[in-house]
């Protein structure tokens, strides 16, 4: 955005979930308004100078008693990451048995934040 522009948001911060209007100027945050704290300031910045998610899906798990493994990222990655996050854990596969919080990827596309599972999944008998 090379001109300033209005963007409008929603601030994921708390569960108040504010309604921003965020200013922006080349990628700038000029003024944020519509946060009810300062979380929301943080909110607008980084989501426009660099957005990130928790990344949820499922891999593959050999010999559990069931056939996927659900998984999210332990913290946020870059937003324009989670394409190629996606098709690189496509490709992962766990080995039962797998306790809530096993890390199943380390270091993932070098962002230093790990994937854990999300639940337990005994081994099949």
């Amino acid at each position: 955005m090379n001109d300033a522009g209005i963007r409008e948001l929603i601030c994921i911060s708390c569960p108040i979930g504010c309604r921003l209007s965020v200013k922006v100027s080349d990628s700038k945050v000029l003024d944020v308004s519509g946060n009810q704290c300062k979380r929301g300031i943080a909110y607008a910045e980084n989501e426009i100078s660099n957005p990130k998610r928790i990344l949820t899906t499922t891999v593959k798990i050999r010999g559990g008693v069931i056939p996927q493994l659900p998984v999210r990222t332990k913290e946020p990655i870059p937003k324009h990451l989670i394409a190629r996050a996606m098709q690189a854990l496509s490709k992962c596969e766990a080995e039962a048995p797998v306790s809530l919080g096993d890390v199943i990827v380390r270091d993932l596309l070098g962002t230093g934040v790990d994937v854990v599972a999300s639940r337990s999944v005994a081994r099949a008998e």
